[in-house]
Formats: C-alpha cells, structure tokens, sequence
C-alpha cells in the first residue's frame, strides 16, 4: 500500500525537527502514553497472572483435582474401587480420605475445623501438605495413637504446640442412660503445616484414617477417593470420563466445581484491570490524533508542494498514516523494553524496593500472599502489541485523510 517515496517522507517527519515545538512535545507524550500503556498492561497481567497460579497451587496444594465417591457421600469398599481406576491413563495419584466437621479443644479455647482423615502413606500423592509441614511429619500419623496435625492458624488459636493436648468434639452423639452425650476423643498435636491458604490453615486438621473411622462413626467406610490427575486443566473432561467408566452409581467431582466462584472472581478482575489500563492506550491514541493534526496544519504549505508536482491524495493520506504507526510502534517497542524485564524480574525487583525504604507491601499477616508473584504469558504481550499497533493505526486515518483533503491553492494562497 505504501511506495517507497511515502515512506520516506513520512519516517522523515518523524525524526525531523519541527518549527512548532508543541507538536513535538504531543507527538513525545503520545510516544510515553503508549510505552506507559504497553509497559503498565504487561506489568499488571503478570502479577494477576502470577497471583491466579499461586492460589491455584496452594489451593490444589490441600485439595485434589477430582474426587469420586457414590450418591449417599461415603464409599463401601474402596480398595476395589481404586482397583478399577487404576487402569485410567489420566489418573497419576489417588488416596483415600474421610471428611467430617468437629469441634477442637485446649482448655477455653475451642474452634470449628474441618478434620480430615488420612493414610501417610498415600496422601503424598494428591497433595502437598507432606512438604508444607512446619513442625513434625505427617508420617507420626499412627493408627490407633490418635494423633493430630493442626493447621498453623488454627494451632495459633488453640494456642497448641507439638506434643500438647487437644480433645475432638464430633457432632455424632454416644445414647446412654442419663441421655445423649457428645462423642469426644483425645489427640496429641504430631505436627502443625502450613500451606499459606487461610482456608485450610485457620480450618484444616488431619488424623490417621483408621482413628477418623473409629471418631466419627465410619466403621469400615471413607467419605471416598482423591484423584491427582495429569494434566488439572483438563480435570473436567477426565472427570466425565472416569464417570461414564464407572456408571451413575459414583459421583465424581472436579476442582473447578468446588472453586468455580474463586476463580471466576479472579477472571473478571484481570478482565476488569485489562480494560482499565487499557484506557492509557486509548488516550495515547487520542494524544496521536492530536499530534498528527496539528502536523497536518504545520505542513500544509509541504502537502500543497508535494500535490502540485504530482502526488495523489492517497500518497499524502499515506504519509501521515506511516507517520502515526511509526509512533504508536516506538511507544510499543519502547513499553515491550520495560514491561517485560520487569514483569520477569519483578519477584527480584519487588524485595529490593521494600528493603531499600524499609517498607512491607504485603504483610503476611493481612494477605493471605506476602510476595508479588509474576506469570508472564507470551500470548498476552503479544496480544497487548498487536492490540495497540491496531489502535495507533487507526488513530491516523482521519487526520490523515484531512490531509488529503487540502486543495493546494488554499494552501498557498498566502505563502
């Protein structure tokens, strides 16, 4: 579209030093609006990016990818059950597991929690908590010793330590003579963890499997199976498959069912951060209205030069266009230049800043993240170019059309 003489020209008024300093002062300011806009919309998905994939780890991090048990919420015979599974590629990891609420006390302190029973052996295979452990190990989980591994949190609240005593309140009751009494069981604090979730560390309290069946009245019973799957992205296609394997008897369920409304949340607030920031792209490309019509003024007596030795309208309309994208270009080139070392430096970055001005932008105390985790995605830098090139091309063609539009005898008649 455009020949070699437009490009010239146009790279030429560019770069060239112009009578009118206030269209160059414009021209420069829509060249930082645009590199601010690039730069700030790179920085900020990062981090939002970063944030989703710590939350989704930690959170994945206590909770399985899919978990299967039968309508009545318990399984009967799992050991046969995970037989069947084992055979399903997808499938990498499985445990069983109980669930069940409970009440935990160390003399007048008491807190709700959700108390989880484990086998040691095979938790390591869908979570984390193993490797989470701030004290203790969860190997000191023992079948019929009653141990306990508490939260951190939640230890704090209890104000317990390894080695202390708390007693399990369950909401199951023993009848007898005098009436109904609440089942209570005492446990020995083996461990405390912590995964950086609130969730699960204010609320979270595991035991041994065998002593959970025995508390809570499970007999030979488990609430049912965590599965570790190979690819959690796909948690629910496999989950579909692995219930059409084993029939409507079982139900299986998926991470994105139990936290679809966290990470929607987290969805519409990249989405809504995008559009806000890329509001300084949108005046950046007002700013190269601006620019390129006070150049079409400055130049007119050029464009009626250029028209009388005979260039067309789309020649001029041309030049002014090649002269607008060369700037949103740079303000593109020059935000990809900061927007990106940044974002991948930032976890380096952010430490540096805070101990030179002695300053804490997280504190651990109020979020639930005491650093600023940064996920740069190709695809979102690449789409943030290519969507400000778009706007700087298309903030030209206007007054680059006026441009064309000059009749050259107006334009000389007072030169």
């Amino acid at each position: 579209m455009f020949k070699p003489k437009e490009l010239f020209i146009g790279l030429r008024y560019t770069r060239a030093k112009r009578r009118n300093h206030f269209v160059s002062f414009i021209s420069m300011t829509s060249i930082l609006g645009v590199t601010l806009g690039v730069a700030a919309l790179i920085i900020v998905l990062s981090v939002m990016n970063g944030f989703e994939q710590e939350m989704r780890n930690r959170i994945l991090g206590m909770t399985s990818h899919a978990t299967v048990s039968d309508v009545t919420g318990t399984l009967s015979d799992w050991k046969s059950l995970s037989k069947k599974l084992e055979g399903h590629q997808r499938i990498v990891g499985m445990a069983p597991y109980i669930s069940n609420e409970a009440m935990l006390n160390n003399g007048r302190r008491v807190s709700g929690a959700i108390v989880r029973g484990v086998l040691p052996l095979k938790e390591g295979n869908v979570s984390k908590v193993a490797s989470s452990m701030v004290s203790g190990s969860i190997d000191d989980l023992r079948s019929g010793s009653y141990g306990i591994i508490l939260g951190s949190a939640l230890a704090n609240v209890l104000g317990t330590y390894e080695g202390d005593k708390v007693t399990l309140i369950t909401p199951q009751a023993n009848f007898t003579p005098i009436g109904a009494v609440p089942r209570l069981r005492r446990f020995t604090v083996v461990g405390v963890f912590e995964v950086g979730m609130q969730e699960f560390d204010r609320n979270t309290a595991l035991v041994h499997m065998d002593d959970a069946q025995k508390v809570f009245g499970f007999k030979d019973n488990i609430s049912g199976l965590r599965l570790k799957l190979d690819d959690l992205f796909e948690a629910p296609v496999i989950a579909a498959d692995i219930t059409r394997q084993l029939g409507d008897e079982y139900w299986v369920s998926d991470w994105t069912k139990r936290h679809v409304n966290f990470f929607r949340a987290l969805k519409m607030e990249k989405t809504v951060m995008f559009i806000i920031l890329f509001m300084i792209v949108a005046v950046a490309a007002f700013n190269i209205v601006s620019s390129l019509v006070m150049t079409v003024t400055d130049k007119q007596s050029d464009i009626a030069i250029l028209r009388t030795i005979g260039m067309t309208p789309g020649s001029i309309m041309a030049i002014f266009m090649i002269q607008g994208t060369i700037i949103g270009f740079m303000g593109v080139l020059l935000g990809l230049a900061i927007g990106v070392p940044v974002a991948v430096n930032l976890e380096t970055l952010i430490p540096a800043i805070e101990a030179y001005f002695q300053t804490d932008f997280l504190p651990c105390d109020v979020y639930y993240i005491c650093d600023l985790p940064s996920d740069l995605h190709t695809d979102d830098t690449i789409g943030i170019s290519l969507i400000a090139m778009a706007l700087s091309f298309l903030a030209t063609i206007y007054p680059a059309w006026r441009a064309s539009r000059i009749n050259p005898i107006d334009a000389l008649r007072f030169e």
